[in-house]
């Protein structure tokens, strides 16, 4: 479902902030694969995520997305492809407008617009019982403004815009992040629900060593713009935190310097 092949990616090139994000990175997820990343600050976790958006584009290398070629095309163009929750909150849905209206953009993307009617009842049915499976009891609060809704139920709703077309590959940017840590279990049991339940693929960017062990079926863990570490199934639900920062310092022949893993072990 996604291939990376030989990416590179270096910032300010030629000059004293030089930095070289990714280094000939390659990796494959076939469908179906929930992917936890990690790794120490400047790895090159987000720098990945935002080369497979199309956020910028990669000096050298080629991206597939389901036998596509997509490394030439913008982030626009990308969009149509990918699902994406972001770190803050606020960002995937709009303050100003209810929960009905911000689920009916979602379903709406890509689609002409036309002069009917915004939301008929029947419409308005679905949503409801796509937001009951969330267990947030936001299904009675259709017309709610979601600028008035907590960071735990407001990052549960981007997940299920983000889903709603079903994307053929979901980014999760340390989407649990900025939320208290009740919160955000509860966001990232809400998360690995609808990843199984819809059959995604996803790819999950998170300092929290715990959960990438205890979420998704691989775990990968990324050094100096590279993948030094990729484990799954049996081998990833029998890693502890102790074994993990083990094998970061047998590979890559250095302690993990890195306070927010660290403190979330």
């Amino acid at each position: 479902m996604l291939k990376l092949t030989n990416i590179h990616k270096t910032f300010n090139p030629g000059t004293i902030n030089e930095k070289k994000a990714l280094n000939g990175l390659d990796l494959v997820l076939e469908e179906g694969d929930f992917v936890a990343v990690i790794g120490g600050n400047g790895a090159g976790k987000s720098t990945m995520m935002n080369a497979v958006a199309g956020v910028w584009p990669v000096d050298e290398g080629t991206i597939e997305i389901d036998g596509i070629d997509v490394t030439s095309k913008p982030e626009h163009k990308r969009a149509a492809y990918l699902g994406r929750v972001f770190q803050d909150p606020m960002m995937g849905t709009a303050a100003n407008m209810n929960i009905e209206e911000n689920l009916a953009l979602a379903l709406r993307r890509g689609q002409a617009r036309t002069l009917a009617w915004g939301i008929r009842e029947k419409e308005r049915g679905q949503y409801r019982e796509l937001l009951r499976t969330l267990d947030l009891g936001l299904e009675n609060r259709l017309t709610t403004k979601v600028g008035l809704l907590s960071g735990g139920q407001r990052q549960a709703l981007t997940l299920l815009m983000a889903t709603l077309k079903h994307p053929k590959i979901l980014l999760l940017d340390e989407h649990t992040a900025a939320l208290d840590p009740k919160t955000a279990a509860k966001v990232l049991e809400i998360s690995e629900k609808i990843i199984n339940e819809n059959h995604l693929t996803a790819m999950m960017v998170t300092h929290n060593m715990k959960d990438a062990i205890a979420h998704g079926n691989r775990l990968i863990m990324m050094n100096d713009g590279q993948i030094i570490l990729d484990v799954r199934g049996e081998e990833k639900k029998n890693l502890t935190v102790e074994e993990l920062l083990h094998r970061f310092t047998k590979i890559s022949g250095g302690e993990l310097a890195n306070d927010r893993m660290l403190l979330n072990r």
